[in-house]
């Protein structure tokens, strides 16, 4: 059945994958966006169709729109940026949330938070369950978006106990593909511009912390398939790729991929806070969704970097000093 529904950031990375994919299904799409770290390019083929809107607008003031569901996935995601306006991206987690979660409770419509690995912190626990509390540095430089993310899902369970708002809780891992931008700081984004402008590709640390990659494809399947679940579930449900690689490993793979002569440098100090590991847990989520990545990394990184190629990255601009 046909629905109308809400994209908060619906012009980013993840958002417009989510739109295009919601499209093709045959639901209507609202896309919401202030284009803060998010670019029109990644929308502009879905602007003239029947079924797309574009409104431009920051989640930290109200909005009301009448639908049946809303994706809530607004809020700089990179550390440069989320850094960059500490406050801003404070208050784009918890009023932004509270938006949603208000338009949610009047309309009866259900509420899926776009949350973040980012919840556990540097943690103690590998892999990491959706019952790990975290180990979060509440005052540090990146506490800005940990903690505005985990008080977020606090708003999410609190409008479920006490409205009965229907919510849905995503805990994303990281996540790459096309549309990434290209100067949003990522390690994935910025080891392949790196290497296509034939630049050293900068480790921080030793390169030995470990991560894992989801590819945009599987990440948005897992998000409609948490969407669709019954009112009963409602997380919070781990999404990612339980395949953990160092980020040196990575940087050798992106240079393979790219071509050229490209080499790696550990040019940079780890930045603080920043996790030894991250790596999902994913049992849950394969057993109440059926849900599992699909794409490996051997093969998505190609993908990625045939996107990264064919685009002029003259048009894409740096949203803020730190990337």
């Amino acid at each position: 059945m046909s629905k109308r529904i809400l994209v908060t950031g619906g012009a980013g990375f993840l958002g417009s994958h989510l739109c295009e994919r919601l499209l093709a299904e045959g639901h209507d799409v609202v896309c919401l966006d202030n284009l803060f770290t998010s670019q029109k390019l990644n929308i502009e083929h879905m602007l003239g169709q029947p079924h797309f809107e574009f409104v431009r607008h920051d989640v930290t003031e109200s909005f009301k729109f009448e639908v049946d569901e809303i994706y809530n996935l607004a809020c700089p995601a990179a550390p440069g940026h989320y850094q960059h306006n500490p406050i801003k991206t404070l208050k784009t987690s918890v009023m932004g949330t509270m938006h949603a979660l208000g338009l949610a409770k009047r309309l009866g419509a259900k509420v899926l938070q776009a949350s973040t690995s980012e919840v556990y912190g540097d943690p103690d626990v590998h892999p990491q369950p959706e019952d790990y509390r975290g180990n979060v540095n509440a005052i540090g430089p990146r506490s800005c978006y940990d903690e505005g993310k985990r008080a977020a899902e606090t708003l999410m369970f609190d409008y479920w106990r006490v409205n009965k708002v229907r919510i849905k809780v995503v805990r994303i891992f990281n996540t790459y593909g096309p549309r990434m931008h290209p100067f949003d700081g990522r390690v994935v984004s910025n080891f392949i511009r790196q290497a296509i402008r034939g630049e050293p590709l900068t480790l921080y640390g030793d390169g030995m912390q470990t991560r894992s990659f989801c590819y945009v494809d599987d990440l948005v399947d897992g998000l409609i398939r948490v969407m669709a679940t019954e009112d009963d579930f409602t997380g919070p449900v781990n999404l990612g790729n339980p395949e953990e690689f160092t980020i040196r490993e990575l940087a050798e793979r992106v240079v393979k991929a790219v071509g050229g002569s490209a080499r790696i440098e550990q040019a940079r100090p780890l930045p603080q806070d920043d996790p030894a590991q991250r790596c999902p847990d994913i049992r849950l989520a394969k057993r109440v969704l059926g849900w599992e990545p699909r794409v490996k990394l051997a093969e998505g990184l190609p993908r990625t970097v045939e996107w990264f190629k064919s685009v002029d990255m003259t048009q894409f601009r740096a949203p803020t000093p730190n990337y």
